[in-house]
Parts: C-alpha cells; sequence; structure tokens
C-alpha cells in the first residue's frame, strides 16, 4: 500500500499542478485600437437637396410640370407639355415612375377612356383620345429608360393598355392603338429576358398577330417588330414552334402581308414592313422544325424578283433573305443572287 502511495505521488510530482506548467512568454503590448465599427452595407449616393431654385432651367421647367399634374385645373396642359418636350427633358421617365401618385393619375386617365371605346363615331371624343395618347406617349418615356423600364414592367401597368390593342377595327382609335403599341415597342427593344418572358406570359403575341392582319401599315410596322423582339430570344422562338397551330398562326400572318395587294393588283407591303417580316421568317427557319415546314409556305414573292427594288437599296435586308432561302434550300436564292448580280 505504502508502494502504490509512493507511486501516486511520484506520478503527481511527474505531471505536476496546472500552474506549474511551462509559461508561454506574454505577448508583446499592442498599441490600442478604437473599436471597429460594424460595416454598414454600401448605399447609392444621394441626391443633392439643393434649392430648387439652383435647378437647371429644363429641370425647374420639368418638375413644374410634374407639380402641376396634381391639380386637376392644371393636369391636362401639364400631360400635353411634357409629352410635347419629352426629348428636351432627359430624366423625364425615371422622375414620373418616382413621383407619388403619378402613376395612379395615368391610370385614372386610362381607364376613363374605357367606356369610350364603344362611343358612336359623332361623340366628341377626340379631345380625350388626344389626352390620352400623350400619357401613353409618357408611358413610352418611362418604358424607355433603364432606371424605370424594369419596375415599370414588374408593375403590370402595360396590362391597361390590352383593352386598346384588343379593340377591333370598328371600336378603336387609331392612335390609342399605335401609341399602346410605343409602349410595348419600347419595353422589347432593351433585350430584357426577363420583360420577354413577362410579356410571352400575357397575351401579346397573338395581340400583335390579330394587329399586324387588321390595322394600318404604321401599327403593323411596330406589332411585327414586337413579334421579331419576342423570336429573337430563345423563349420566343420555343413559343412560336411549340406547337403545329401556333407556328401556323404566325407563317399566316406573315405571308398575308407579303402577298398584299392593292386595288390596281400592286403589292402594298413597304420597305420597313417586309424588312421586319424578313427578319420573323429568318429566325423561325433557325427552328428545326419550322425549317422543315418554311418551304412549302414561304411566299413566292420572296422567292422571286417582286421586291427587287427594296433588296438593291438594303444591302442587310437583301443578306438577311439570301440566308432565309439558303437555310431552306430554296432555288430562289439562286435566281435572286443572279438578279442581283445583273443588276
Amino acid at each position: 500500500m505504502n508502494q502504490d502511495y509512493g507511486a501516486a505521488m511520484a506520478q503527481k510530482q511527474w505531471y505536476g499542478r496546472p500552474t506549474d506548467y511551462p509559461q508561454q512568454p506574454p505577448p508583446p503590448p499592442q498599441q490600442s485600437q478604437p473599436p471597429q465599427q460594424p460595416q454598414q452595407p454600401q448605399l447609392p449616393p444621394q441626391v443633392s437637396r439643393q434649392d430648387p431654385s439652383q435647378y437647371p432651367d429644363v429641370v425647374r421647367e420639368m418638375l413644374m410640370q410634374i407639380q402641376n399634374l396634381y391639380r386637376p385645373e392644371t393636369r391636362e396642359k401639364a400631360i400635353l407639355t411634357l409629352s410635347k418636350k419629352r426629348e428636351k427633358f432627359n430624366l423625364l421617365g425615371p422622375t414620373l415612375w418616382y413621383s407619388v401618385g403619378v402613376m395612379a393619375i395615368f391610370l385614372q386617365e386610362i381607364v376613363s377612356m374605357y367606356p369610350l371605346l364603344n362611343a358612336p363615331s359623332s361623340a366628341p371624343v377626340k379631345p380625350i383620345i388626344n389626352r390620352v395618347s400623350s400619357v401613353l406617349t409618357l408611358l413610352q418615356v418611362i418604358a424607355q429608360h433603364d432606371a424605370s423600364r424594369r419596375p415599370f414592367m414588374e408593375s403590370n401597368i402595360c396590362l391597361f393598355l390590352y383593352p386598346f390593342l384588343r379593340a377591333t377595327p370598328a371600336e378603336r382609335s387609331e392612335v390609342l392603338l399605335l401609341t399602346s403599341l410605343g409602349v410595348i415597342g419600347a419595353l422589347v427593344k432593351a433585350d430584357d429576358p426577363a420583360i420577354i418572358s413577362y410579356l410571352l406570359n400575357t397575351e401579346i403575341f397573338p395581340i400583335c398577330l390579330k394587329i399586324m392582319e387588321q390595322a394600318i401599315e404604321i401599327s403593323k410596322i411596330i406589332s411585327t417588330f414586337i413579334i421579331q423582339k419576342l423570336l429573337m430570344s430563345e423563349q420566343g422562338l420555343s413559343y412560336a414552334c411549340q406547337n403545329p397551330n401556333r407556328f401556323t398562326a404566325v407563317a399566316d400572318v406573315l405571308h398575308k402581308m407579303v402577298a398584299e395587294k392593292g386595288p390596281q393588283g400592286e403589292h402594298v407591303c413597304g420597305a420597313r414592313l417586309l424588312k421586319h417580316i424578313i427578319r420573323c421568317y429568318l429566325r423561325l427557319s433557325e427552328n428545326e422544325r419550322a425549317r422543315e415546314a418554311l418551304p412549302k409556305i414561304l411566299p413566292e414573292e420572296l422567292r422571286s424578283t417582286t421586291f427587287q427594288e427594296y433588296l438593291d437599296e438594303d444591302p442587310n435586308m437583301r443578306k438577311w433573305l439570301l440566308q432565309l432561302l439558303v437555310n431552306t434550300g430554296d432555288e430562289g436564292a439562286r435566281r435572286l443572287a443572279d438578279a442581283a448580280k445583273s443588276a
């Protein structure tokens, strides 16, 4: 027992007490530093709140007209003035969008036009049409600017324009149709995939096809441009070629516009419209199933020299058409190239 006790004491002496461990030399004294403040998130620079009287004249004029929107007695004049001078006011789009209550005022103006879509032709609606058209022009300015385009899209305000786009030829005003198309055209012009996806989930594709059949040429040009921009995205091309009925609807409308003739038997498709039509066909030819069907339904006018004058004046249009014909394996490509050489 005494031996066990002695061994235990020897072991205890070997390991020692915690205070008997060799001590590390103390670290060198450090200079005291002020406590670090928690890192703040990076915020965008604030706009300086200077006296409005110090703003440039053009900015003060813009802000004054926006203030006039809030008063019913000065609203109409302010809408017309802002619309006419929109090119002069560089920041008009985001300023309108972020001004409290302005979008509600614009929606009130737009909705007030709905009951008048079916008004008889003798009704005095022209002043109201001009006023609403000016509001739509201002929405187009908002849709054009990078700082306001995406939030404008996310607000679904453009859906309030669809009654003007869906109206029958007997009901609608071409002015309202044209300015409404201008808003959608401003959205797709940015090639933003989120905006393309958003529009494809609305009625805009079939609406534009219907306008391309029925409207005047300038409205056809804008609606065909919208279809072209939608098709240029992979999602839009898949949408158009998703099933045979949808592809046939697109191809039929394009064919009708190319083949349309006037009272004297002349082709009425203008150069601007034809350029967008060819771009639509060319994009469709990049889809395998559509490429197989296009040779059977491509208008004869595109295979011949019907629009040779347009093609001579626009090298890009000629290049796109030749590429389309090559993609579809059409003999018209050879004939068109020969005609271009002999011209």
